[in-house]
């Protein structure tokens, strides 16, 4: 049946009909069917009822509400659609509220913007009006950083992905750092969008926690901080199970749950609420049969746990479990002979031998659950016993046969053996046992069995000998240290006897390794002894690794050599502001051993650069520009945060040098423009390293030119000549203007404009070139002008000439070929050229060999040719038109000795 806000539903009206247990609201209304709905289900055993379920009715409001969906993706258009704008260190869109931010705004970043808005789960996307942006002309000011998008306390279900957002503005563009207060980041942690968005994968408990972003350029640092809070919705940690209890017994029937807020615990018995907290019943009754349900609920969820309890009451019987006919014991040992008859209630226990009434003693005792135990067997302990179990619905007995065996012993017990590592060790085990009984051997090393198949590479043991369990330990390792134990063990009893294998053998790592007193250049660590496997140790060494290689290299520290009783030292001559991982290796004479965990990575702190860039130089460029160049410092010489360069130049034998900041780290080239500036001029420049803690020493000082003048001179005499349809040669006397270091050849159609010009550029040694590829029957303007790297002289005078019409298209038609002793005879029709092409001046004919390019040219003026017959192998005969335009298409025809292929 179903019921809505706890009334039953009354199924025999037409609105509803349930299929199965599926109910089916015909013509829904919010009026009468909005609410609460639960399923409940019964029969002979009871009842249970669904977990709710909520229907509502969805409708559209007036206006569109202010609240963000998050589903929604956020981008941003530039000028028109589907200009997306890329985003970088500079350029970031919160995906929170969609607002588009920029650290520091550039010249280019002017235009039109419109914020660009999708759906992923509708695929509907709509935009905003453009926007204006219109950078000003302050913008090469500089400002500290701050923080605009700032993270909110988040609360999270355990197992989400948690996105957090952080962007400063300033200029430089600050740097992004993310840390957890007082703890190392999450190792699912992820940062991506050029440090502006921290994702946390599969959020746990120990995610939680205050993060905080730090923005920091050369001006200033800025700082956020918020919480992320972890919480769970319920989950069982031990749940009810269907449960069969004796009558009168008592239950204590555990539920738990897990989650965050701690779920609440609530019982329904039959559908109906029953309990709070944990569930105790005592005496039960048939009455407490029924069907339950625990349920554990927090603000996040709510979970169901269904069982039936039954009670059940019987007489006592052994047919499902009667005693065993035959119960061996062994001499002086302990004997337990069990009496589970199933029963309800619980039965009342006695036991007897032969015709003798047994009760508890100094060697034998009953237990509660009706076994009987029998110690320091004899063989006056054999015979019959019998078990009575007596309840309030009747009683019942079963019988079995006690026999003694003689006691298993061990005979040669195992003795302490100490090696060192690599060497074979042997532990010997012997024993007696019954002779009626099966005798076998376990060995076991610190309280867990060897598993011979598996560990077969070390261990083996004799089975070749009876009663003899002798363990062979090969080529041993320090993990087979311990206390090995030998067991001989029948069914009835079993004996053991322990020795010690000590192995010695190169220390094991140090372990608890903490970096403390952080400084630029140096470090402290600290470390706790690992063991020393029996080796005094006699030395540490300390590691280092930093992000630029994967290569562990051995520190320098002080003391320089670490001995054998310290737990402390420093590690100097580090990197300033560089991450650093330290480990550590003990030594004694017997190897060296394992390193140590890597420690926690940490920074050294900053300090001002020391090296000064090399190769400074400079020189050449365009008109009025001086270009400096130098070699960037790697990143190990940054030392310290908001490195950049310092370019400093002057005019030679000026006083007053000029200086300019490169913000960027990974540039060497700075271009100086000044109107004013006399070209070919001799200028100092020199170039040094700056960061947040200070500025490093200038380089050498270099000497460098200011780019030279364009060439003024105009090359002359310069002249064209056609040699083909498609090519023509263009030659010009040089210019006296020692710059000059080419000369550009511009030629372009005449029906084409001038910008649409293709160029040719040649170095100062050359007086002449060809051009090609150009059009038939086509007249082309072709001007001629010196360059150097300050740019391109004045153009020649233009040149109009027209190639000459295009070589006959007709292909020769090859009409004969005779054989005339030594010599072949070829013959061919006259090619006729169209109006728009060259006229026939004559006749190419190759002669080559078959699969060879190379051969014999001829030319004829005729129509025919002789040619000698191959004296091997097979030639081709090439026959093509020739005209002033160039050559005509080509046919062929095979010859040989014996025959003719065309």
């Amino acid at each position: 049946r179903w019921k809505l806000n706890n009334w039953d539903i009354d199924l025999t009206k037409d609105r509803y009909s349930m299929v199965g247990g599926r109910l089916v609201i015909n013509n829904p209304e919010k009026s009468r069917d909005a609410g609460k709905y639960v399923c409940v289900v019964s029969n002979i055993f009871g009842t249970v009822r669904s977990s709710e379920a909520t229907l509502s009715f969805g409708c559209k409001p007036m206006f569109m509400s202010k609240h963000r969906n998050n589903d929604l993706s956020y981008r941003w258009l530039l000028n028109e659609f589907p200009v997306f704008i890329a985003l970088d260190k500079r350029r970031f869109v919160s995906q929170t509220n969609g607002n588009l931010y920029i650290a520091n705004v550039e010249a280019s970043d002017k235009g039109n913007y419109s914020c660009f808005v999708s759906s992923p789960s509708i695929t509907k996307s709509v935009f905003s009006k453009f926007i204006p942006l219109i950078p000003q002309s302050d913008r090469a000011k500089v400002y500290p950083a701050d923080i605009k998008v700032k993270f909110k306390d988040t609360y999270a279900l355990l197992g989400q992905n948690v996105t957090l957002e952080c962007f400063a503005l300033g200029n430089p563009v600050p740097e992004l750092r993310w840390s957890k207060y007082l703890e190392p980041m999450p190792a699912t942690a992820e940062i991506s969008m050029s440090g502006a968005v921290l994702k946390i994968f599969n959020i746990q408990y120990e995610d939680e926690g205050l993060y905080e972003c730090e923005a920091e350029n050369y001006k200033g640092k800025d700082k956020h901080q918020a919480r992320v809070y972890v919480q769970a919705s319920p989950e069982w940690v031990e749940h009810i199970n269907d449960t069969e209890k004796d009558i009168g017994s008592d239950l204590y029937w555990p539920c738990v749950a897990t989650g965050k807020p701690i779920p609440t615990i609530r019982w329904l018995k039959n559908g109906v609420s029953f309990r709070k907290g944990e569930l105790r019943l005592q005496s039960l009754s048939f009455d407490d049969a029924g069907m339950y349900q625990c349920i554990a609920e927090n603000t996040h969820g709510i979970i169901y746990a269904n069982a039936e309890l039954k009670i059940v009451a019987s007489p006592p019987t052994f047919e499902l479990n009667p005693m065993k006919k035959k119960i061996l014991a062994a001499k002086g040992g302990r004997v337990i002979i069990e009496c589970k008859p199933k029963a309800a209630p619980k039965p009342k226990f006695s036991w007897s031998k032969g015709t003798e009434l047994l009760v508890n003693g100094s060697r034998i005792r009953i237990w509660d659950d009706g076994s009987l135990e029998i110690i320091n067997i004899t063989k006056l302990d054999e015979g019959r016993y019998t078990c009575f179990a007596e309840n309030n619905r009747g009683k019942a007995n079963s019988t079995g046969v006690l026999e003694m065996t003689e006691a298993t012993r061990i005979t040669l017990a195992p003795l302490n053996v100490d090696v060192t590592v690599g060497e074979n060790a042997t532990m010997q085990c012997i024993a007696s046992h019954d002779p009626t009984l099966d005798l076998t051997f376990i060995w076991s090393l610190n309280g867990f069995v060897i598993d011979f198949e598996k560990e077969h590479e070390h261990y083996e043991r004799n089975v070749m000998i009876k009663s003899n369990g002798e363990l062979l330990i090969k080529n041993v390792q320090l993990r087979h240290a311990g206390r090995y134990t030998c067991t001989a063990q029948t069914i009835v009893d079993n004996s053991s006897a322990s020795a010690d294998l000590v192995v010695r053998g190169p220390p094991g790592p140090p372990g608890g390794i903490r970096v403390e007193e952080i400084r630029d250049t140096a470090v402290a660590l600290t470390w706790s002894r690992g063991t020393d496997n029996h080796s005094p140790i006699s030395k540490y060494t300390i590691q280092s690794k930093t992000f630029l290689s994967e290569e562990w290299k051995d520190a320098k520290t002080e003391p320089s050599d670490i001995e054998g009783n310290m737990e402390s030292a420093t590690v100097i001559d580090l990197i300033p502001w560089m991450e650093y991982e330290f480990r550590i290796i003990a030594t004694n004479t017997l190897g060296t051993g394992e390193p140590s965990m890597p420690s926690q990575r940490i920074r050294t702190e900053g300090a001002p650069p020391n090296v000064a860039p090399s190769d400074v130089g400079g020189g050449g460029g365009s008109n009025r520009e001086l270009t400096i160049t130098w070699m960037p410092l790697s990143r190990e010489y940054h030392y310290g945060n908001n490195f950049g360069y310092i370019v400093a130049f002057k005019p030679f034998g000026e006083k007053e040098w000029r200086r300019v900041t490169v913000t960027n780290p990974e540039i060497g080239r700075y271009v100086h423009k000044d109107e004013s500036m006399p070209p070919s001029t001799q200028y100092q420049v020199k170039v040094k390293a700056f960061n947040n803690k200070g500025d490093g020493p200038f380089s050498l000082t270099a000497v460098i030119y200011s780019a030279q003048d364009a060439p003024t001179e105009i090359p002359t005499d310069v002249s064209v000549k056609v040699l083909s349809s498609s090519e023509m040669s263009v030659s010009w006397h040089h210019v006296s203007d020692k710059s000059v270091e080419g000369y550009q050849i511009r030629y372009w159609a005449a029906h084409d404009k001038e910008a649409a010009a293709q160029r040719v550029q040649v170095s100062n040694q050359e007086y002449s070139t060809k051009l090609e590829n150009l059009k038939p029957n086509t007249r082309y303007h072709v001007d001629v002008s010196a360059f150097n790297s300050a740019g391109y002289g004045p153009p020649s005078r233009t040149i109009d000439i027209i190639t000459r019409k295009a070589p006959p298209s007709q292909r020769p038609r090859i009409i004969s070929s005779v054989r005339s002793g030594s010599r072949y005879i070829i013959t061919w029709d006259h090619v006729k050229a169209m109006s728009n092409e060259s006229a026939v001046e004559g006749y190419k004919v190759l002669y080559r060999p078959d699969g060879q390019h190379e051969g014999k040219l001829f030319s004829t003026g005729k129509h025919t040719i002789e040619v000698p017959v191959p004296s091997d192998g097979e030639y081709v005969v090439e026959v093509r038109a020739h005209s002033e335009g160039g050559d005509g298409e080509v046919a062929q025809i095979k010859i040989s000795g014996e025959q003719i292929t065309s």
